[in-house]
């Protein structure tokens, strides 16, 4: 029988499925659809210190190969999900998850990280420095490797969970900046978030966009994600969570394979909220089938083997 678990810092998964910020609310509402429970754990949506309502509409456009958003972080502040989110999640979450925090400032960021660190059911702090669809939002601090380490410097001192940081491909050099906040204290790295885009309505002659720009998440971004992975965790020694297009079992193998320790699955859910069940349910079988009997065997043996 295949062994699905890993251990990403210090935490025992059940199978390395993640699934993506942004993708999932807070969890409990998809009870209804499946047992959450299966997964290996998921990154909650993310969280800023006020309510936000996000950018105007519209805020989707579909393209060839994926989709490109410009939400804008919607969510409903730190206060709310602390006093009615996590209660309801953990009537019927059994496991850790994973917390998406967002900011617009130093201190926003090292606050919230603070407050969300204290929560019992939460397992690791996902710090999202990698947005691309706010002004003035956490993309600042993403591409620039000083400000970058800074903020991971500042995070570290006042949080006990694992720091995971996730990261922006509109970088010119994601392992100057993966090393960067490794250096800093980061426990782990998650790449990649969506990358810049846009789309043109050629009947109006305009953005399809009202926020013009947004972030291309789906199949197409898979192999730019995949190499990404593969720069980042055959630089730095701390784990690696691969994420950007992944749809099936196969994708997660690529992804281990590539250097990472688990895997995101995003804008696959917004197709099919069934996705990282049936991704869980046909992992064995997929090791079975190239004769893998743990994932430690190929993590990483793109470089490595």
């Amino acid at each position: 029988m295949a062994n699905t678990k890993v251990e990403l810092c210090g935490i025992e998964l059940d199978n390395p499925v993640i699934i993506a910020s942004g993708n999932f609310n807070y969890g409990y509402e998809f009870m209804e659809v499946f047992d959450i429970n299966m997964l290996g754990t998921f990154s909650f949506k993310g969280t800023t210190k006020e309510p936000r309502l996000g950018n105007p509409l519209p805020r989707i456009a579909e393209c060839p190969n994926g989709l490109i958003n410009s939400v804008g972080l919607q969510n409903p502040g730190m206060d709310k999900v602390i006093e009615v989110e996590l209660p309801r999640l953990r009537e019927v979450y059994h496991k850790k998850v994973m917390a998406n925090i967002c900011g617009f400032s130093l201190e926003e960021y090292v606050e919230n990280c603070a407050r969300i660190d204290k929560e019992d059911i939460v397992g690791w702090i996902e710090l999202n420095i990698s947005c691309p669809n706010v002004k003035h939002g956490g993309m600042a601090f993403g591409t620039d490797a000083k400000q970058a380490a800074d903020l991971v410097r500042a995070v570290k001192r006042v949080v006990t969970k694992p720091l995971i940081v996730k990261l922006s491909p509109n970088v010119t050099d994601i392992v100057a900046i993966a090393k960067a906040v490794e250096e800093a204290g980061a426990d782990g790295i998650s790449l990649i978030n969506t990358v810049l885009a846009m789309k043109i309505d050629i009947k109006t002659r305009k953005p399809v966009l009202a926020n013009i720009m947004g972030g291309y998440s789906g199949p197409g971004i898979f192999p730019i994600a995949v190499r990404m992975v593969y720069q980042v965790a055959s630089a730095v020694k701390i784990p690696v969570v691969g994420l950007g297009g992944v749809s099936s079992a196969e994708d997660v193998l690529e992804m281990i394979m590539a250097g990472a320790t688990a895997v995101e699955v995003g804008s696959d859910i917004l197709i099919d909220p069934l996705s990282a069940k049936r991704i869980v349910e046909d992992l064995p079988r997929v090791m079975e089938k190239y004769n893998i009997k743990d994932l430690k065997e190929i993590r990483g043996v793109a470089y490595n083997g």
